[in-house]
């Protein structure tokens, strides 16, 4: 695979926007923070209104269940009643909301055109773009356990936010949690964090800055400060890793010119992670 040439020397996709007067095109790395921002207002609008909607949903099974039963609801109790959302409702609201962004951030601002499509299938014909696929995702689990490993000598063990989710999602909807983790949450994941994050900057020739700002930003959103009982080192452990992980993905990306690659790098990662959880006990 070494002796040939990258699949995409230059970028497959189209060249940089200009602006509404034909103007210079627009800077790379404001059009980068402009998609983060609205990725940010649009992931957290999505987020409120999934849970608006599954409360009103458990509102609306308590108060017919006390129908039913012939029993006053009571307003000071209802929050009690209603609960908190299970496996299910979290993972089908995080797939609302972050699908729900990358879907509205490719349509409203990295949408391909039909030039950059033909060449993403030319690259998923070649069979070296599978070969450095199969590369970049053996080196992601390897380095991420010997990450995980090296920290754990050092007494650094930090438990992933969504663990605890995926553990009782794992009981309950084992055959929904796949589908999610090895085939939706890796399609929508890569198509925000390499498509369009990525992508701005690399389609404006920062490609290093575009993997170094779109992986952080990658790895923020998989372990948010403040969400867990994790602490720094913990943090910047997973950090690290998911950072890594992002890297990884951008770099192959570019290497082969098809986001398929990174969508199935990464879905062979989180396969392998989930097949760990159920046969070992890791994480």
């Amino acid at each position: 695979m070494s002796a040939t040439a990258p699949a995409s020397a230059t970028p497959p996709l189209p060249p940089a926007s200009t602006t509404a007067s034909g103007g210079k095109p627009g800077s790379p790395v404001a059009g980068f923070f402009i998609d983060l921002g609205i990725a940010i207002v649009a992931l957290f609008g999505l987020s409120l209104l999934s849970g608006l909607i599954w409360g009103l949903y458990r509102g609306a099974v308590v108060g017919s269940e006390a129908v039913r039963q012939g029993n006053a609801v009571d307003a000071s109790a209802l929050a009690q009643q209603l609960g908190q959302p299970g496996a299910l409702a979290q993972i089908v609201m995080a797939l609302v909301a972050t699908g729900g962004t990358a879907l509205l951030l490719y349509f409203l601002r990295r949408r391909a055109d039909t030039g950059e499509r033909n060449a993403s299938l030319q690259a998923a014909r070649r069979p070296s773009t599978w070969g450095w696929t199969l590369l970049v995702a053996t080196g992601v689990v390897i380095g991420s356990n010997l990450i995980a490993y090296l920290a754990k000598q050092a007494g650094i063990e930090p438990v992933p936010t969504n663990l605890a989710l995926m553990e009782q999602a794992l009981t309950r909807f084992p055959w929904f949690l796949a589908l999610f983790a090895v085939v939706l949450a890796p399609a929508y994941e890569e198509l925000l964090f390499r498509r369009v994050l990525f992508g701005r900057l690399w389609q404006g020739g920062r490609m290093w800055l575009g993997m170094l700002l779109s992986s952080l930003a990658f790895a923020l959103i998989h372990e948010i400060p403040g969400t867990s009982a994790n602490g720094p080192w913990e943090i910047a452990q997973l950090w690290l890793v998911y950072g890594g992980m992002g890297a990884a993905f951008a770099w192959l990306y570019q290497r082969t010119g098809t986001l398929w690659a990174p969508i199935v790098a990464h879905g062979l990662n989180n396969a392998i992670a989930l097949a760990a959880l159920v046969f070992l006990g890791l994480h």
